[in-house]
């Protein structure tokens, strides 16, 4: 009778609105897990990253970091900025592809610094990679940005003082005005009102030299070009012994990196 209809309305109904909410339970732990996951997500993947690093896996390395290229992490993104740089210095990558990962690291290095300013890794490597780029615009340009490029290498040092390679870094671009050629000399005068240029003798007065020997006295294996960079210097200040004491310390370092080979 009615009576029945009604119980058997009621209990479609409780059973209806007992799946909806076991869905809608289902819906909350699926999307509970996600928020969760995603969290860790970028931990994990910056952990595969680090790990790639280390075992010089350059193109493994890129290839996992160019999914995130659309991350709004600057922990990820800077990553990219080097690891797009490492892939552009491979003996076996294209000028072609050379020029475009070139280009494209910089943009992940600038994405970083937007995500975070106060993020040290994003600054140094900004620096980098805009000096990469000057090596496609021409010598105006590159000498242009050279201000911009230590202004970041000093950023970085403020907010990580303890960071050798950005200490480095500022040695050698310390190094590269002592030894500009006089053309470009002129260029930087018409560019900059005091040009940011000195001999060798200020560069060492100015304690560059003792610099690169804090650093070598810091971490002796702590990078090929700062030992090639000491002998260069003593080579400049006419100290030969010196020169060949730290460029036979680079010669014998064992290769890891393309660059290391370089050197």
């Amino acid at each position: 009778g009615p009576t029945q209809v009604l119980r058997k309305s009621l209990q479609r109904g409780l059973v209806l609105s007992t799946g909806s909410f076991l869905v809608y339970e289902a819906h909350k732990l699926i999307c509970g897990f996600a928020e969760v996951h995603a969290s860790f997500k970028v931990e994990d993947v910056i952990e595969q990253a680090d790990y790639l690093y280390g075992s010089g896996e350059t193109e493994k390395l890129y290839r996992l970091l160019v999914q995130h290229k659309n991350s709004d992490d600057a922990e990820l993104l800077w990553r990219l900025a080097r690891s797009s740089r490492d892939l552009a210095q491979l003996g076996s990558t294209s000028a072609e592809e050379k020029r475009q990962l070139t280009y494209d690291s910089l943009e992940y290095a600038k994405k970083a610094l937007e995500k975070n300013e106060s993020n040290f890794a994003a600054h140094k490597w900004y620096g980098i990679c805009l000096s990469d780029v000057g090596d496609y615009e021409g010598i105006k340009t590159k000498i242009g940005n050279a201000i911009i490029i230590k202004e970041h290498f000093q950023r970085a040092i403020e907010l990580n003082p303890k960071d050798a390679t950005t200490i480095h870094l500022i040695g050698i671009w310390c190094y590269s005005f002592a030894e500009m050629p006089w053309y470009q000399r002129k260029i930087a005068a018409t560019l900059f009102a005091t040009p940011p240029t000195s001999t060798f003798q200020e560069y060492a007065a100015n304690s560059h030299l003792n610099l690169f020997s804090c650093l070598y006295a810091a971490d002796p294996n702590f990078y090929s070009k700062n030992l090639l960079f000491l002998g260069k210097t003593y080579l400049k200040l006419n100290n030969k012994k010196m020169a060949l004491l730290w460029l036979s310390k680079a010669k014998e370092y064992p290769a890891q990196t393309e660059e290391d080979k370089q050197v």
